[in-house]
């Protein structure tokens, strides 16, 4: 989509840009826990650096990518993506998404994490730069908004 700007300058902002598609793929991937289509929007030699508490971690290749993942967003807990975007920066897609996760029939012991991703996007994820919360207790908290 085009639109101008206030000095009548032509403004790509990227919605019809064919990059968009893979991270809203990823996004859904995330979603269903499916790992392996997460690796599948992957680069196989995409670079991968993440800064989690305790620290940074990187790695290389789309399976030890997943692996990651899978080991922050998986095994058998109650698990939900509550909110997720994609945007772009450049010539970076972002994308965001806040998850909750809980023991089987323990709602209330639920636990949230958000992470933020900036990514290199060609036909697949060439590279991904997050940043992430850590898994904080309590529920998810409502956005404050004006009175």
């Amino acid at each position: 989509m085009h639109t101008t700007n206030p000095n009548n300058a032509l403004v790509h902002d990227g919605r019809d840009d064919a990059r968009w598609p893979i991270a809203g793929l990823f996004l859904e991937a995330l979603s269903h826990r499916d790992f392996t289509a997460l690796a599948s929007y992957m680069d196989p030699d995409i670079n991968f650096r993440a800064l989690i508490p305790p620290g940074p971690v990187s790695s290389t290749g789309a399976s030890e990518a997943a692996q990651r993942f899978q080991g922050w967003f998986g095994g058998t807990d109650v698990f939900e993506v509550v909110d997720a975007s994609i945007g772009q920066l450049g010539p970076r897609l972002y994308l965001r998404w806040r998850v909750r996760m809980h023991p089987q029939g323990h709602p209330d012991a639920s636990r949230v994490a958000e992470q933020h991703a900036f990514a290199t996007v060609g036909e697949l994820i060439e590279s991904i730069d997050l940043v992430c919360s850590g898994f904080q207790s309590g529920q998810v908290t409502p956005e404050l908004s004006a009175s």
